[in-house]
């Protein structure tokens, strides 16, 4: 696997631009510093997005050991290190971070909350309740939005609470949307009270069975994923110009997918939601109509 960490191009501007195109390949169901966004965030996003999605991609891609995949986290973490005692990374791309970092003053606990979650990702592959959901997203999805909230210059106690509704949400919509996907790599992300509750066992997962209670499991976690995503909602509105166009973009994005996953009555095993050009020009309709 190679890795934009692994670059030793001495170019600054060639490792934002390589990871913007990393990070903008790999979500296909929200913009990724997309045009929308003023220019100047384009790049600081990209690079947000790329450390996330290659930490992401060290827990889950290839035929790695947990032990190896592990230890790739760990070093981000000694790159993180290095930043935080304001010493040079020792890869282009953490010295274009780093460079990015300081000039944005933002914050390291939350790219250091990500790796912590990807880890897990590698040791933990079951939730026993929607607390311990929730408190991997608040590693795993929340860090992002808070990052971007300090980037735009409105990282107010209120704003990041409606920020990590939606990153929390989004998360557990993408969980949704990938059952089959996740439970390839042997992760359930369904809490297991809530299965038992439903007579939910992990064999129809195995088959792509959606029959007895599976219907209304699906529609209980549709309903709550929407409400988290509302109870958020407002931070749209609440940032404005083209920022607050991606925000209400990316609120939409979530809804139509929960929608489509409704549609199907929970049956992503055969009809997985995702995007059509149909579907990102009502959203963008409605985003802009919104304001």
């Amino acid at each position: 696997m190679a890795y934009l960490s692994t670059m030793n191009t001495p170019t600054n501007q060639a490792v934002t631009q390589a990871s913007l195109a990393h990070a903008q390949t790999h979500y296909e169901n929200f913009p990724v510093a997309s045009i929308i966004l003023p220019r100047d965030l384009r790049e600081p996003i990209g690079l947000i997005y790329s450390f996330a999605r290659q930490a992401d991609d060290f827990a889950d891609e290839g035929d790695l050991t947990p032990e190896q995949r592990l230890a790739l986290l760990d070093g981000f973490r000694h790159e993180l290190n290095q930043i935080r005692a304001k010493e040079t990374p020792t890869t282009a791309f953490f010295v274009t971070l780093q460079a990015m970092i300081i000039a944005r003053q933002l914050p390291l606990e939350p790219f250091y909350d990500l790796l912590d979650a990807f880890s897990q990702d590698v040791v933990k592959a079951r939730y026993e309740n929607f607390g311990e959901v929730i408190e991997y997203c608040r590693r795993s999805a929340n860090p992002v939005g808070r990052l971007l909230l300090h980037l735009y210059g409105k990282a107010t106690p209120h704003n990041i609470g409606m920020s990590d509704a939606i990153c929390s949400s989004l998360q557990i919509i993408n969980f949704l949307q990938d059952v089959a996907i996740d439970y390839r790599k042997n992760r359930i992300y369904f809490p297991l009270d809530e299965m038992r509750k439903y007579n939910i066992a992990e064999d129809q997962i195995a088959n792509g069975d959606t029959s007895g209670t599976w219907g209304l499991f699906m529609e209980f976690n549709i309903y709550r994923a929407r409400r988290l995503l509302q109870s958020g909602a407002p931070l749209g509105l609440v940032l404005k110009g083209r920022i607050g166009i991606e925000m209400r973009t990316i609120i939409a994005g979530g809804e139509r997918i929960l929608q489509k996953l409704y549609q199907s009555r929970g049956d992503m095993f055969n009809q997985r939601p995702v995007l059509k050009k149909k579907d990102w020009a009502y959203m963008l309709y409605r985003a802009v109509l919104a304001r």
